[in-house]
């Protein structure tokens, strides 16, 4: 016979709870720069689409004008028309702003996101693509 003092005791203790609040800390400290990572690469998938897109306008119009063009040109979000004359448009939602240098025989295409960057840091993200078609990364704001 049970007194009517003997409970059984349901639910979990402090420990238990203290415990479960320690995983799910670490697995949120591990998680969340990953996915502020993925989030900075994913934002840099828009300067590489751009840039490779004035690759092969550029290549389109050395081969009609036997010149690259665009030397000292520039566009953003505030200026997203500059690049008409090569059939390339800014988004006016662009993160980064775009500037070409072209001579007769070779243009540099950089595409730079300044401070705060992609992920309110202070690293830029810059890209460049050169005449050879070659996209290189000179500085990485997704990197941890």
């Amino acid at each position: 016979m049970l007194s009517k003092f003997h409970r059984t005791n349901k639910g979990f203790t402090l420990i238990e709870l203290m415990i479960v609040v320690v995983i799910i800390g670490i697995l949120a400290a591990l998680a969340i720069p990953r996915f502020m990572a993925a989030s900075t690469k994913s934002k840099q998938s828009e300067s590489k689409q751009l840039l490779k897109q004035i690759y092969v306008m550029e290549q389109a119009y050395r081969q009609e004008y036997d010149t690259y063009w665009g030397n000292g040109i520039s566009a953003d979000k505030n200026n997203p028309d500059n690049f008409a004359r090569l059939g390339v448009q800014i988004m006016t939602s662009a993160r980064y702003t775009y500037s070409l240098v072209a001579a007769a025989n070779t243009f540099t295409a950089t595409a730079n996101v300044a401070n705060p960057g992609l992920d309110d840091d202070a690293t830029p993200d810059t890209w460049t693509i050169n005449e050879a078609g070659t996209l290189v990364c000179t500085s990485d704001d997704a990197t941890i």
